[in-house]
């Protein structure tokens, strides 16, 4: 961790200006109107912009800018997630009550865990992919299997395949959930009401700013209810890390075992479980932003 704070070296700025310039761009990008309405996040702007960059100009750069792009990557990437608390209070957890926490657990552990096991048995996907598509479905679309990665440590093209697919089926969320509204006031009427269906839509819809852009398509209520959901999703990111971390480190000990045969002298050496520090990061971060101590702006 005493790296990422580290004056970065002259071999890493040229990599660093790319990801920063790609930022930029992004950011400009989310704050156009069509953006805004749409409901089409920095994130999602930047994951595109550099899958087009990296599988058009980006090979013939990546001489002089690969050391500052995989410094971005790691430090930087796990430095921003810890930040990612800042969008968190317990406040907010506290004002939907004990019965919005069990649905958001409830709807986390069903679909990550649906979504690990179609991935493998329906559609023939690798463990790594299939857990990735799950952290994204699960908990906060993009940002989660960029901050699953690191745990997984899984190719490149896995990572992209499970950010194309959230990013895709969260967008088209996005714009049917107003839609399955309006028909169940038909349907069921005075069945849901816009609270109820607000924290669905927050426990539900993957990326953050697509949780937005759909609780106010609905009602204000909605988009009250949705937002501090999707929230206590996003705060179930650490413990999420953490267990599946403890999950893959028993794994790979198990794995170990049947490849010596329970041979003792044979056994390689079982590393622990490993904490992602930026999982612990995500939750201090939390904990200051509720105290109220920083200025909004900052």
């Amino acid at each position: 961790m005493s790296r990422l704070f580290r004056f970065p070296a002259p071999a890493l700025w040229p990599g660093l200006a790319l990801a920063a310039a790609l930022a930029a761009f992004a950011i400009f990008l989310s704050r156009l109107p069509f953006s805004t309405q749409a409901g089409l996040s920095a994130l999602t702007y930047a994951i595109v912009t550099g899958l087009v960059i990296g599988n058009s100009v980006y090979p013939r750069l990546a001489r002089h800018t690969a050391p500052g792009v995989l410094f971005a990557k790691g430090n930087l990437l796990r430095f921003g997630v810890a930040l990612y608390g800042f969008r968190l209070t317990f406040q907010q957890v506290a004002s939907v009550g004990i019965a919005g926490v069990l649905t958001d657990i409830t709807v986390l552990c069903s679909t990550f865990l649906l979504a690990v096991w179609l991935g493998r048995k329906a559609f023939g996907l690798d463990r790594d992919t299939s857990m990735l598509i799950g952290a994204g479905s699960s908990i906060c679309g993009a940002a989660a299997v960029l901050a699953t990665e690191p745990v997984l440590k899984p190719a490149d093209s896995k990572v992209a395949v499970a950010v194309a697919t959230v990013v895709v089926f969260g967008t088209l969320a996005m714009f049917l959930y107003p839609a399955l509204w309006t028909l169940l006031q038909h349907v069921a009427p005075g069945f849901w009401n816009e609270t109820t269906f607000g924290v669905y839509t927050g426990a539900t819809i993957h990326e953050v700013a697509q949780v937005v852009a759909a609780g106010r398509a609905i009602g204000p209520q909605a988009a009250d209810a949705a937002v501090v959901s999707k929230m206590i999703r996003v705060m179930m990111l650490a413990p999420f890390l953490i267990i599946l971390s403890a999950y893959l480190s028993r794994s790979s000990a198990k794995d170990a075992d049947a490849i010596d045969g329970g041979d003792e002298s044979k056994a390689s050496p079982r590393g622990g479980i490993v904490i992602p520090w930026f999982a612990l990061g995500f939750v201090a971060v939390a904990g200051l932003n509720s105290l109220a101590l920083l200025p909004h702006a900052v």
